[in-house]
């Protein structure tokens, strides 16, 4: 009797299963996320460098347009060369898992994910080059992660619950910044950074430190 329930169990947890996979894309790695993070605190740090130079360039010779113009352009490919490296690191990461769980990267699954990820973030992007537009450089820090936040809330439907922890996090951490705008690099780096590896570290813990070790 008890071997005719374990089955049963077993049956379950397979059906179970093969409707997660089904309908959600769960091959993202928790090293994606560590790796993600350890190259925006790269950033933020270079980008750090880069604020430190100016305003000892600003104290010494006084406030100049071009400079401030050329400081924005620096910081804004920075961000992009960040968000591509993160991508990068991100996706090999995210493949190799995939091809161990013996799924397809590119699935009905992974396509839904991607679209309700990128609908917030392409409107962030584009609300965040607006601002920079007009100057309202202040609030780019606390846009860019509220944006992001709300993508990955957007997209946690398609994937693992913990993405959703992960995006409210961020929202927060965006929110707190509004009141604290000199501190945005810092929260930027909070929050891109320090909260990336912390996820990644509890995403390997939960589901791929025991397939590594088995």
């Amino acid at each position: 009797m008890n071997d005719q329930n374990q089955q049963s169990l077993d049956t379950l947890q397979d059906i179970k299963r093969m409707m997660e996979r089904s309908s959600r894309f769960i091959s993202l790695s928790g090293l994606s996320g560590i790796a993600a993070g350890t190259i925006a605190l790269i950033g933020a740090a270079l980008a750090r460098n880069m604020l430190n130079a100016y305003y000892q360039k600003y104290d010494d010779a006084g406030y100049s347009g071009s400079a401030f113009r050329s400081l924005k352009l620096d910081l804004l490919l920075l961000g992009m060369g960040v968000l591509v490296a993160a991508l990068i690191i991100s996706f090999y990461f995210t493949w190799r898992k995939a091809r161990h769980d013996k799924q397809s990267v590119w699935n009905s699954s992974s396509k839904r994910l991607i679209i309700n990820m990128m609908i917030p973030l392409i409107s962030g992007g584009l609300f965040v080059l607006s601002m920079l537009g007009y100057d309202q450089w202040q609030f780019v820090a606390p846009a860019c992660l509220i944006f992001y936040g709300l993508a990955l809330v957007n997209a946690s439907k398609y994937t693992l619950t913990d993405v959703r922890y992960l995006g409210i996090v961020q929202i927060i951490l965006g929110l707190i910044n509004t009141q604290y705008i000199n501190l945005g690099l810092y929260f930027w780096a909070a929050g891109f950074g320090l909260m990336h590896i912390v996820y990644g570290i509890i995403m390997w813990w939960k589901y791929e430190r025991k397939e590594q070790t088995v």
